[in-house]
């Protein structure tokens, strides 16, 4: 793959720091340290400028707190002057790592997400008979730094790029030499690459009849168990041996017609998931509280409502309904139309 040419000066440029600028304030233009940038917005650009063109800008800053979605996170969100510059970067770079990446990964993707890929791993359940299904043990904290920088090398040429890539990667350690932070943007767009390797081991090693990936969760179908048996052998090789990371176990193999759990969902030859979620979506109830929308009616102290996903042991909440939140008062309910 012949290798990109941005540099610094792509990523410097005024129009894409203006634009980086309201990407990164999108939602967030009531946070002091956004109206602070957008007070002195002209400076603030000239300056981020002058430190990119520099080599000096400024990285590693986070708030560091932990959510639950589902499971236990530690988040470390960039303060937003370092947002604005990890726009400006993937503004550029995003492209470029998009292009070496296979069609079925659909994570950090424009017009792919979690919806796509739970209807193309329905796709396949349909057409296959086996599948084999992994997960990464710890993957934003296991990723190698000096293999990461070496895949960006291979995409690009600038040597301020690169070093600017170099800083970036370097600002953050789960362990001596490996980690990235989850809650950057930057992140997101090199652990997503990281596995493209493995995606094309995968369709072009192993031969394998179809395969989806989101992020670090794996799946993929063959016409037989031996088939999906022996490709599941490679693939723990190659996380291992080539990319430095460990299979989560248990590994899944099994028969598509029973189902299988993926971006929780469950996947069933025949059912669409996404479709009945979609249905559920669009017959909720109207908004109430005296002619309040549905988000000012939450942030009023009214309830919040809980969507299934189907197949799914337990519903998720949508925002603005804290655990433990009672239901809904009867007057709050939709009425329900009496038996003749």
């Amino acid at each position: 793959m012949k290798r990109s040419a941005v540099g610094l000066a792509e990523i410097a440029d005024w129009h894409t720091l203006a634009a980086a600028f309201h990407h990164a304030a999108r939602g967030k233009g009531r946070r002091d340290e956004v109206r602070c940038f957008r007070a002195a917005l002209m400076d603030e650009l000239s300056g981020l400028r002058r430190d990119i063109l520099d080599g000096t800008v400024a990285v590693g800053h986070t708030r560091r707190f932990r959510i639950r979605d589902p499971k236990p996170r530690v988040i470390h969100a960039p303060c937003f002057r370092e947002r604005v510059l990890h726009h400006a970067v993937m503004a550029h770079a995003g492209p470029v790592l998009e292009r070496g990446l296979v069609d079925d990964t659909f994570a950090c993707r424009p017009g792919k997400g979690t919806l796509a890929a739970v209807r193309r791993a329905a796709h396949h359940a349909d057409r296959f008979p086996w599948y084999g299904q992994i997960d990464i043990r710890s993957y934003f904290a296991g990723i190698d730094h000096v293999r990461l920088l070496r895949l960006l090398a291979r995409r690009f040429k600038d040597a301020g790029l690169l070093a600017l890539f170099a800083r970036i990667v370097d600002a953050h350690h789960d362990s001596p030499g490996k980690g990235l932070p989850i809650g950057a943007l930057t992140s997101q767009h090199f652990a997503n690459a990281y596995l493209g390797g493995l995606d094309r081991f995968l369709l072009e090693r192993c031969k394998v009849r179809g395969m989806v990936r989101t992020m670090d969760d794996l799946v993929w179908w063959g016409d037989d168990k031996a088939a999906v048996r022996a490709a599941m052998a490679d693939v723990r090789h190659s996380v291992g041996d080539e990319l430095d990371l460990a299979v989560k176990e248990p590994v899944r193999i099994g028969r598509s017609r029973l189902g299988l759990a993926f971006c929780r969902y469950r996947v069933v030859p025949g059912a669409s998931p996404v479709a009945a979620a979609e249905a559920a979506l669009r017959h909720r109830a109207p908004p109430v509280g005296g002619g309040l929308s549905g988000r000012a009616h939450r942030r009023a102290g009214g309830p919040g409502r809980m969507l299934w996903r189907p197949g799914h042991h337990r519903p998720c909440r949508s925002r603005g309904m804290a655990a433990g939140a009672s239901a809904p008062p009867a007057s709050c309910r939709r009425a329900r139309p009496a038996l003749t």
